[in-house]
């Protein structure tokens, strides 16, 4: 018998939009496998895990690795129900902004003197290219942080190496400790490597906002003969 998180790991299986992502160790040697059939345990116990299963994989579904442009790796999702629905950041909530996309948002809409959005979804930017990824994929409610050891971040470890050995030219926007430490796993000489301090405002070094990371990232990929991303979401 298997539980939801299983079965949405093998409706990602068998969706194309998946393949190129498959050979990356976590999915091969099954590691992906152990710690879906955890989480299935722990939700017949009676854990509410989040987002909803069809959205666990979504960061990877809507940004395949062969049209990764910029990466940008969170931690987990958003602990409140109907706030997060798979990728980093981003917010599908109707209450105020989290306070790291709030930052977020406001340094991109400064960066590029665009208005700030009422929309704090990010989807447009997955389907571009950027791919938002969680260092763990799932949460329990009420509880952040819950599975940050449950081994998801072996997923991140390979999808960055990946991205480095077979892309030519790629953005890494790693913000914050945990997110720089992948740094080491990137070729600095085929990728541009942007790091800053984390958007949080719990970030008491405050050196995330001035940085430019989207103007940076537009000019980079342009300087390659990659289209730029359009950041804003209205």
């Amino acid at each position: 018998m298997t539980g939801p998180v299983s079965e949405a790991l093998a409706a990602f299986r068998a969706d194309p939009r998946a393949a190129s992502w498959l050979s990356l160790p976590f999915f091969a040697n099954r590691r992906a496998d152990a710690i879906a059939a955890e989480i299935d345990d722990a939700v017949a116990k009676g854990a509410h895990v989040l987002p909803p299963p069809e959205k666990v994989f979504a960061s990877l579904l809507l940004t395949p690795l062969e049209s990764v442009k910029v990466v940008i790796l969170g931690q987990d999702p958003y602990p409140t129900p109907g706030d997060a629905h798979g990728l980093a950041f981003s917010y599908a909530g109707t209450r105020r902004f989290p306070a790291s996309l709030r930052t977020i948002l406001a340094e991109m809409a400064e960066d590029l003197g665009v208005p700030m959005p009422r929309s704090g979804d990010l989807t447009r930017w997955a389907e571009q290219g950027v791919l938002l990824l969680n260092t763990a994929l799932t949460v329990e409610a009420g509880k952040a942080g819950a599975h940050l050891k449950l081994g998801w971040s072996a997923l991140v470890d390979d999808a960055v190496t990946a991205i480095s050995r077979r892309r030519s030219a790629v953005v890494f926007l790693l913000w914050g400790a945990k997110a720089r430490e992948r740094a080491a796993l990137v070729d600095a000489d085929k990728h541009l490597l942007i790091e800053a301090g984390h958007p949080s405002p719990l970030n008491r070094q405050r050196d995330f906002r001035g940085t430019k990371p989207f103007s940076r990232a537009n000019a980079w990929l342009a300087s390659k003969g990659l289209a730029p991303i359009e950041w804003r979401l209205d």
